[in-house]
């Protein structure tokens, strides 16, 4: 269960990484545009979630702290959730980098958030939304200015 536990990140990592480190290059926007890369990681989320389908379905229809505690006690449960999470990381990610590139946000500036987002997806999503308001502020100055300013005849 261990090696599907680290095989769920793993398997992940060739997108961050096209992301991160090369996002402008025109096949990252190919592959990276493809919502089927999410399923990476939930393949894994199926082969540990299908045997324990029925305790996961308690939990969720169900939801208690304590049971929620004792069910991650079963390596197996807990594997499916960390794909999940891994998944729902990802399929964020892809996000904000399709979004920040359709919007011209430069990739210094987006490298670290995504970084981020593997970490901790709930505080870098709120800081890219913010990011996000930023620049899409700034790009309308800098348009409407253009506009104004008439060109020297």
């Amino acid at each position: 269960m261990s090696t599907l536990f680290a095989l769920s990140f793993f398997v992940t990592v060739p997108f961050w990484a096209l992301m991160i480190l090369a996002p402008t290059w025109r096949m990252t926007r190919t592959i990276i545009g493809s919502p089927w890369i999410t399923l990476v990681p939930l393949v894994i989320w199926a082969i540990v979630a299908v045997p324990v389908l029925g305790a996961m379905w308690s939990l969720v229809t169900s939801p208690s702290l304590a049971a929620i505690t004792d069910a991650v006690a079963d390596p197996a449960v807990l594997t499916a959730l960390w794909a999940q999470i891994i998944a729902w990381d990802l399929f964020l990610g892809r996000w904000i980098y399709l979004d920040s590139r359709d919007r011209g946000i430069h990739p210094l500036l987006m490298a670290p958030l995504l970084i981020g987002t593997i970490l901790l997806s709930p505080i870098a999503l709120p800081i890219y939304l913010i990011v996000r308001e930023v620049a899409g502020r700034v790009a309308a100055r800098s348009s409407s200015a253009s506009q104004e300013d008439p060109i020297p005849a």
